[in-house]
């Protein structure tokens, strides 16, 4: 059996081992492509906190946005990431939140407080698309947020007149939308605009075209009936919504700035007149207006920028120029009309930011014929009945062409929102984004754990004489009868322990999301996790009269101890992943680069820290990976730690002996700590990866094991505690 068993475990590592290769091959296929790097939203991973468990990448509606590799999750196709959010809502212990990327060099994404406001201009604030997040969920739930907010300013003895409104909405999409619910549900006087129709981005897809796949709430309406609506059915949903509501809408109205008047009022100027308000939210799109190619002929009309009904199209020969998901869908949709020949050119030389989806139908289109891609290529003309293109540097190619269609993205409306005071300057000191690394768990563990350790503590203290006692002087003290382990104190921790033990192992019933109906979120679940395993271990500690014997229950109370070990372990073994300020997980090309900027600041210390630091760095850069076994490398680590450490003794001698101040020892010293971990990190990156891996399968089959003890525990009492008692 034993030898069974053996074989099975090395198959299952050796199949590991490849399908981490196959992520790993797929992520260095996503760098070449450039798909690794975020559009806007970006799923950060704080490995310190990942358990591994995959539901995130089961949660992840897009593919190959994240993957597990050596046991944790990893960003595989950054720019694929829409979104959706359900791996951090679905995180148990809160390792992963879906952010905006590096903004230190965007000048498109608008400075705002965590409840939307702009940081530069009170009372302006932001939601929807223009914020840089897309989905249909994430803009109701952003103007949700910024009606509560204007709610909770309002004074209660505020007046309020056609004349000054609490708030003006500026869009009707779901931002505008969500925030006029929300506001009328909070008595807020309000006014929303809209420059075109109703619906905004959204009125622009397609027809039919699927939208959203997850639940939504609107205020006042509740929960949608659906998960997923077609174009068509959700503008319907939302004209209803306004009837029934009677939402007070002025479509047709162009806004064209905001200005700070007297008393702390804001005025909205529009082409139909100015009006007042001590709010503004600007619900706006991203798209604006659409980008233009710029060659001889695009003033033609048979040049489009959208396409609405790709069926009014038939027995056409079109061009689709662009290459993001609204080009591919454009050519897709075309190509399934009667008598069409679609040809799609891009400037790239491949798919470089599209969904999975659409990048699997795109390529089995063009490789059955139905669509022809000319990769490399650019529009240099457009005529009544043809199109020029270059097609590589010495060869231009004419085609027969009756429509053209541009998707080469749009210009957002930064021009009003730079005119309304709005900021987009990341680099700005103490300047910080909307988005902030989810709060963790294991404090409130640890806080619950306490709460059951003290209770247990007083019980002992209570108890003090009869724990004291020998074995064999209890049975005559006048507590055994209800302390001893099958009395009924006893009986009571021991089935209190068991409990836990359930609810404790009933987490991995809840993360493997075989039983959804389960209540509550998989963050609470963890805490529960980690709190019930402690304190099952100190109510076996109770159950067993603070002496367990040898059999059955001593093996399982041993089992309990070993795996609450092995979990404190595990939660040291999380302290080395690599991850940076604000939570995210960082690359190994990140940590070389981090490690090499430190330089810098270790030359405006003292030249001995420079020196004894740069020695570290490249003696731990000149290292070999850690080769052996598991044991084996956790004594490299440890011995590599304890190296470290008395480096940095050695060091602030040196320092105390050139005459530092205690001052610039202890920023030195931290500096050389800070050091010598990113060096450690960079030069054994895979090694503290596979430690990570091999550790959490041990703590899993040492909580099988315990389980199966206390089985065989409970079993044995069951059928003999008669006759031992």
């Amino acid at each position: 059996m034993l030898l069974s068993l053996a074989v099975a475990y090395l198959r299952l590592r050796e199949a590991g081992r490849k399908r981490d290769a196959a992520v790993l091959a797929e992520q260095a296929r996503a760098k070449s492509a450039g798909t690794h790097k975020a559009r806007l939203q970006y799923p950060n991973i704080d490995l310190a906190r990942c358990i591994g468990c995959g539901t995130c990448v089961a949660a992840c509606p897009e593919q190959n946005v994240l993957e597990m590799v050596n046991g944790q999750a990893m960003v595989v196709h950054g720019a694929r990431c829409m979104g959706h959010g359900r791996c951090a809502s679905d995180c148990p212990v809160g390792a992963i939140a879906v952010e905006l990327g590096d903004l230190s060099e965007r000048h498109d994404i608008p400075v705002l407080t965590e409840k939307f406001e702009s940081e530069r201009t009170p009372g302006i604030f932001l939601a929807g698309e223009i914020t840089g997040y897309a989905l249909i969920r994430t803009a109701v739930s952003q103007g949700t947020v910024v009606a509560d907010e204007i709610a909770r300013r309002r004074a209660p003895d505020q007046p309020s007149s056609d004349e000054v409104f609490d708030l003006v909405i500026v869009g009707s999409g779901p931002a505008g939308l969500a925030c006029a619910l929300q506001s009328k549900l909070h008595g807020t006087s309000f006014l929303v605009l809209e420059q075109a129709e109703l619906g905004g981005t959204v009125a622009k897809y397609p027809r039919r075209k699927l939208l959203m796949t997850q639940p939504i709430v609107l205020p006042l309406h509740g929960r949608l009936a659906r998960d997923s609506y077609t174009k068509e059915e959700l503008l319907d949903l939302w004209s209803s919504v306004i009837r029934e509501h009677q939402l007070p809408l002025r479509t047709g109205v162009e806004v064209q700035g905001v200005e700070r008047i007297e008393g702390g009022l804001l005025r909205v100027r529009t082409d139909t007149g100015d009006c007042v308000t001590r709010n503004v939210c600007l619900a706006l799109g991203r798209r604006g207006t659409p980008n233009k190619l710029g060659v001889p002929g695009e003033e033609l009309s048979k040049v489009s920028y959208s396409l609405l009904d790709a069926e009014a199209y038939q027995d056409r020969r079109v061009l689709v120029v662009g290459g993001g998901d609204s080009a591919i869908e454009a050519a897709l949709g075309l190509s399934e009309q009667y008598g069409n020949t679609v040809t799609l050119s891009y400037r790239k030389g491949e798919f470089s930011r599209i969904r999975a989806r659409n990048e699997e139908r795109i390529r089995a289109a063009i490789e059955e014929g139905r669509i022809e891609a000319l990769f490399g290529s650019e529009v240099l003309e457009i005529g009544e009945s043809s199109v020029r293109l270059r097609v590589s540097e010495r060869e231009e190619r004419v085609l027969a062409n009756d429509d053209v269609f541009v998707f080469a993205g749009g210009k957002a409306p930064l021009d009003l929102l730079q005119k309304c005071g709005i900021s987009f300057d990341h680099a700005r000191p103490g300047v910080q984004t909307a988005a902030a690394e989810p709060p963790g768990n294991l404090t409130q563990s640890l806080s619950i754990a306490l709460g059951f350790a003290l209770l247990v503590l007083a019980w002992v203290i209570v108890f003090h004489r009869y724990y004291s006692l020998p074995g064999y002087e209890r049975p005559l003290a006048p507590e055994h009868d209800w302390l001893r382990p099958s009395g009924k104190a006893g009986l009571v921790a021991g089935v209190l322990s068991g409990a836990m033990i359930l609810a404790n192992l009933a987490y991995l019933a809840r993360r493997s999301m075989l039983f959804p109906w389960l209540p509550g979120t998989l963050r609470r679940w963890m805490t529960m996790h980690v709190a019930t395993g402690i304190g099952a271990f100190l109510l076996v500690i109770v159950h067993s009269a603070m002496s367990p014997q040898r059999g059955p229950g001593g093996d399982a109370f041993y089992g309990l101890a070993i795996l609450v070990v092995t979990g404190a372990i595990g939660r040291w073994f999380y302290s080395f992943v690599p991850r940076a300020s604000n939570g995210r997980e960082l690359a190994l090309d990140e940590l070389e680069l981090n490690t090499s900027d430190l330089s810098g600041q270790w030359d405006r210390i003292h030249p001995v820290i420079t020196t004894r630091i740069r020695d570290e760095i490249h003696r731990m850069r000149s290292e070999s990976r850690w080769q052996g076994s598991f044991l084996q490398r956790v004594k490299s680590l440890i011995r590599t730690q304890r190296m470290q450490h008395d480096s940095r003794v050695t060091l602030r001698r040196q320092l105390y002996v050139e005459g530092l101040s205690l001052d610039q020892i202890e920023h030195g010293m931290a500096l050389a700590k800070k050091a010598q971990r990113s060096a450690l990190l960079a030069a054994h990156y895979d090694d503290v990866r596979a430690l990570l891996s091999t550790w959490r399968w041990l703590h899993r089959w040492t909580a099988l094991a315990m389980f199966l003890l206390v089985l065989v525990h409970v079993w044995t009492a069951m059928k003999f505690g008669s006759i031992l008692g």
